[in-house]
């Protein structure tokens, strides 16, 4: 992915079984199928039935984990995740699975979203006089169930889930089951699948693919399962919501081979490609892909405009993250190091440039000028989306508005900025019915906030900066 110079972002990925002999190694192997989803940090926590065992550190899976250490989580379980940072930011600290230890019995959390009200509900414990050892709103979760009257584990946690408002995919370990769950509006994407007699719970079903796991179902929102040696059992810890999963998932998030509700994310990107090309007649040589996450919709796009399509541009997938600088010029050369234009293929032609979004422009700024350079005579950028011009609280890191190109300019101001011969926004109806989730003419079941500015829960004072506050609604 190119999230290091794009600017967009989402929070992490989870992975979990229940009842295999290399729990541990297999969650390694699905982290790594998810590292798509975060590269700042890795961890896992596994159980041998009698206590847990956490290993993590800072850094991609590949170096976060080494066969040695793995060695030493041994167990027939385990939960695993993948973390970029948006909601409590850097450090060791806030790496997950986040483990707790008490006299009472150990619990270890994985969470993919953000909670909008986690600020209320950690004034609230500390002022009954918890102490929050990271910055993470995962750990409110910790804390609430702990705190909870009721005496089974399964109530507890079912009560605590009820109090959290926002975006949260969910497993909870501890040594006697794990537990999966989802918000009541389905924001994250989140399925089970099963190995053998194991059980296998992922963000995305390409983990499947990697184990070797098969699709069983997708969490349903507002659902609790418990997975233990006796199997599993689905019960609710809060009624569904009308469903809004977030529409980026399909667009931009999530891997190609996955499915997400019985839509493979591949086939739904060729079909926005396909809108596109019917909602804008472009005079052009030569189709191209911003690689990897809008190779699909450039191909959809080729199809039905009958422009051949061509690798224009190719993603060096060996430089590290940290060649991303402070400064403009190490930016700039950061870009050239990730992308190459293909000199051969654009060098006097027209160029279609195909992406997927457009957050802040800098980075589509930076591609048409590496195309330009290579010769391209001119250069189309079309957006298989709807402009974002509205914050995101539910786990993706743009929380201003004023971080947004299309937020403060209009779509003739976004092209000049960029500098390209023309620029071109998916339409959300396009963009809704193709992703094909819905009836046409529907916009249930998707998450449509960062497009449209409606958001499908309600968003607490202290989660929304003061000068954004009118923009919410």
């Amino acid at each position: 992915m190119l999230a290091e110079i794009r600017g967009l972002n989402e929070e992490c990925g989870i992975f979990g079984i229940w009842g295999h002999t290399n729990a541990a190694q297999l969650t390694y192997y699905g982290l790594h199928a998810l590292q798509h989803r975060g590269q700042e940090g890795a961890g896992i926590v596994s159980t041998d039935g009698e206590a847990l065992r956490a290993l993590k550190g800072e850094g991609m899976v590949s170096e976060v984990f080494t066969p040695e250490k793995l060695e030493k989580i041994t167990g027939t379980a385990a939960i695993g995740h993948v973390r970029y940072a948006t909601a409590g930011g850097s450090g060791i600290e806030n790496v997950q699975p986040l483990l707790f230890n008490s006299t009472t019995g150990s619990l270890a959390i994985s969470h993919n979203g953000n909670l909008v009200n986690a600020t209320q509900l950690k004034g609230h414990l500390e002022r009954q006089g918890s102490i929050f050892q990271t910055t993470s709103d995962t750990e409110v979760l910790a804390h609430l169930i702990k705190r909870s009257g009721y005496e089974s584990f399964e109530e507890k946690a079912k009560n605590a889930l009820s109090l959290l408002k926002g975006a949260f995919a969910c497993l909870v370990l501890t040594e006697e089951a794990m537990f999966v769950a989802l918000d009541p509006n389905g924001l994250r994407p989140l399925s089970v699948g099963k190995m053998g007699d194991a059980w296998v719970v992922a963000s995305e079903t390409c983990a499947f693919d990697i184990v070797g796991a098969e699709f069983v179902h997708s969490v349903e929102p507002g659902e609790f399962l418990i997975i233990n040696d006796d199997g599993m059992r689905k019960e609710r810890f809060a009624y569904p919501e009308e469903r809004s999963i977030c529409t980026m998932e399909y667009v931009y998030f999530s891997r190609p081979d996955s499915d997400i509700d019985g839509i493979n994310i591949h086939s739904a990107r060729k079909r926005l490609g396909k809108q596109l090309a019917k909602e804008v007649h472009i005079e052009a040589d030569v189709v191209t892909g911003v690689p990897d996450s809008s190779i699909s919709a450039a191909i959809g796009f080729s199809e039905q405009s009958g422009i051949p399509y061509e690798l224009g541009l190719i993603k060096n997938r060996y430089v590290g993250r940290t060649f991303i600088q402070p400064s403009q010029e190490m930016r700039e050369r950061g870009v050239k190091m990730k992308l190459s234009p293909v000199r051969q293929v654009v060098n006097g032609k027209r160029v279609v440039m195909v992406d997927d979004s457009i957050v802040r422009g800098t980075t589509s700024r930076r591609i048409v000028a590496l195309l330009k350079e290579a010769g391209a005579t001119e250069v189309h950028v079309v957006i298989s989306s709807p402009p974002i011009k509205n914050p995101c609280f539910y786990g993706i890191d743009i929380s201003t508005s004023g971080e947004l190109i299309a937020a403060n300019n209009t779509v003739e101001e976004m092209r000049e900025i960029i500098g390209a011969d023309s620029l071109t926004f998916l339409s959300v109806d396009g963009m809704v019915q193709n992703i094909g989730r819905t009836d046409p003419g529907s916009k249930c079941g998707h998450c449509l906030a960062c497009f449209t500015g409606e958001y499908p829960t309600n968003i607490y004072p202290d989660t929304v900066l003061p000068h954004e506050k009118e923009k919410v609604k």
